[in-house]
């Protein structure tokens, strides 16, 4: 088969999880349009356990500059989807016709697509000039929303918070952190399997409220 016939794209196992982890997020947010708040809660700590290691299995094999570049761009693209939209859909559909939730909603989006843009040139900026791995980070990731959003949905459940209040804060404060120049260091074998734990945990706390829903 001539090559000018292959789709397009890159489909080696350093992406699979990427795509998985996209596909995941896309489902969450067809739970959240349906109001189905807990599902599409799970669905957003799911894309992040996949996040947490596309990185460790795409290292794992030697790529072209256009695959590495290829890599950070789908990256980003899957987290705009997973930890920029589902979130802020998620909120919404709890708060239907409420012109504010709906601000902030657009807000949360808007600082993490900039916040993913401006990665992907800062990154491509650094690959040019360095093959180690980047240690040190700017703002909060996005994908952290993945480990602090399910925390307070599940809470607002079980402690009886106000929920469209505590969940609207917390986008609004992900939202400036995502843009805020603080400098956080790469988390390290250690640190991930402390961040994996603390995701198991939430995960049980978030099954356990669900009756509460």
């Amino acid at each position: 088969m001539n090559s000018k016939f292959k789709p397009l794209g890159y489909y080696n196992y350093t992406v699979i999880l990427t795509y998985i982890g996209m596909l995941i997020g896309f489902t969450g947010i067809v739970y959240a349009l349906e109001q189905n708040t807990c599902a599409a809660v799970i669905c957003l700590m799911a894309a992040g356990f996949c996040d947490m290691f596309d990185g460790a299995i795409a290292s794992t094999r030697e790529r072209t500059e256009q695959e590495k570049n290829f890599g950070i761009q789908i990256d980003s693209l899957s987290d705009l989807i997973c930890f920029g939209i589902l979130p802020a859909v998620t909120v919404y559909s709890m708060n239907l016709h409420n012109n504010l939730v709906l601000a902030v909603c657009a807000f949360y989006a808007l600082c993490a697509l900039i916040r993913l843009a401006y990665f992907n040139v800062d990154e491509q900026d650094r690959q040019k000039t360095s093959n180690t791995c980047r240690e040190l980070y700017y703002g909060m990731p996005v994908t952290l929303s993945a480990l602090f959003f399910p925390i307070v949905n599940a809470g607002a459940r079980h402690f009886g918070w106000k929920s469209s209040v505590a969940q609207t804060v917390t986008l609004f404060v992900m939202a400036v952190l995502f843009l805020t120049p603080i400098p956080l260091k790469k988390p390290k074998l250690i640190g991930k399997i402390c961040v994996l734990i603390c995701g198991i945990v939430e995960v049980g706390f978030v099954i356990l409220t669900i009756d509460g829903v």
